[in-house]
């Protein structure tokens, strides 16, 4: 069983043409994101830790929890995925840029699945995203369905 607590751990990602469009709805709902664990691929975290000092000042940015992946190119989207599948991450905001190729596509796909397999509520929009922050839930202890994949681990495989 996994529980994710009412503090959740939040992975914020952005694809160059959507890290505008992040930053704003981090600004936006900076105030119901601001007590949870955030961690962020690379660029996108630089980004976010400089709107929120913007917004905040140093001497408040400082109380906000925000983890520096690399770049999502870079093996950052990888990580992420890793960090779900360990249990790490609660929530997925991953504006991703669906009107342009991007070189690390394989890897986009395979975080987007890793967090089905996982169950974690991902937003790949601004809509959904507010729809996940806005919820009664964010800020409750929750404990999602976990998927019995032991048949899947199990199975025989002929050589």
């Amino acid at each position: 069983m996994r529980k994710m607590l009412a503090k959740k751990r939040i992975a914020l990602v952005a694809h160059d043409n959507c890290k505008k469009d992040m930053i704003q709805w981090v600004e936006k709902n900076s105030e119901s994101i601001i007590g949870h664990d955030l961690t962020c691929t690379g660029t996108t975290g630089r980004m976010i830790e400089d709107a929120l000092r913007h917004k905040y000042g140093d001497e408040a940015i400082d109380k906000v929890s925000i983890s520096r992946l690399k770049s999502g190119p870079l093996g950052g989207d990888q990580q992420l995925g890793s960090m779900i599948a360990e249990g790490k991450i609660d929530v997925l905001i991953f504006f991703w840029d669906s009107m342009h190729a991007q070189p690390h596509d394989v890897d986009v796909k395979a975080l987007l699945r890793i967090a089905a397999v996982y169950n974690i509520p991902t937003a790949q929009n601004r809509s959904t995203a507010d729809f996940i922050v806005t919820s009664p839930i964010l800020s409750k202890d929750y404990t999602p369905k976990v998927y019995d994949y032991s048949s899947y681990i199990s199975r025989n495989i002929d050589l």
